[in-house]
């Protein structure tokens, strides 16, 4: 990945502190809990550079992905979060666990067929008045597309504008309270971040978040209601 956006001169990390940043501000402003007191699950988690940023201002934070390896790396670098690896399509924790999930970067690796049931199983695992945020890269950005091509593992990837993550998230019953737009300027810089916020509803960040919830009362629009 660090390879991939080279060009840009900088690495992950930035990507990692700022949308860590991003998530926790979602968590203060739209959850109805403090963030502190807050369980959080990262689904799709990779080798968890995200966690050492957010695991300091929550009361849990798991994390979870198809990748054995990622799993163990992930343990072996922060100690306190937990972490399992997902088998199937079923994400391997109890209904309604979470006040907050989050997935950054993963959709785009998810055939398009499956992008309804991975939703679905985000709402499955999210509490009613839960959050559920999804970071994905830009595609209207050419430096975005341009990353994504350079990098390996980004060979099968299937890049979604925000509009269709908010459909899903809709037809599955989410209701989507924030859409903003991250990473405009490519210095890694407090005053470059800054700038970023003042230009978060332009549509031509490096990427971007949607974040919905879960209605407290209802049932999912994506499924039947069994009663």
């Amino acid at each position: 990945m660090n390879r991939s956006i080279g060009f840009s001169g900088l690495g992950i990390d930035m990507f990692a502190r700022g949308k860590a940043a991003d998530m926790l501000e979602l968590l203060q402003d739209q959850l109805s809990i403090p963030a502190a007191e807050s369980v959080c699950l990262d689904i799709g988690c990779g080798i968890g550079v995200v966690h050492p940023f957010v695991v300091p201002d929550v009361e849990h934070l798991a994390g979870v992905d198809v990748s054995e390896a990622a799993i163990e790396i992930a343990s072996a670098a922060n100690e306190d979060v937990e972490y399992r690896v997902q088998h199937d399509e079923s994400l391997p924790f109890d209904s309604e666990s979470f006040d907050f999930c989050s997935t950054a970067c993963v959709m785009h690796h998810v055939p398009p067929d499956q992008w309804p049931g991975f939703v679905a199983e985000a709402w499955r695992v999210t509490r009613p008045g839960g959050l559920f945020a999804v970071y994905e890269h830009n595609p209207v950005n050419p430096m975005t597309r341009w990353a994504v091509w350079r990098c390996p593992f980004d060979h099968d990837a299937v890049l979604l504008r925000a509009g269709e993550v908010r459909k899903l998230l809709r037809n599955q019953g989410f209701e989507i309270v924030k859409t903003r737009y991250l990473f405009f300027v490519p210095i890694d810089r407090s005053w470059a971040r800054r700038f970023d916020r003042l230009l978060r509803w332009l549509p031509l960040g490096a990427q971007y978040v949607v974040c919905a919830r879960r209605p407290a009362g209802g049932c999912s629009a994506g499924v039947q209601d069994p009663a």
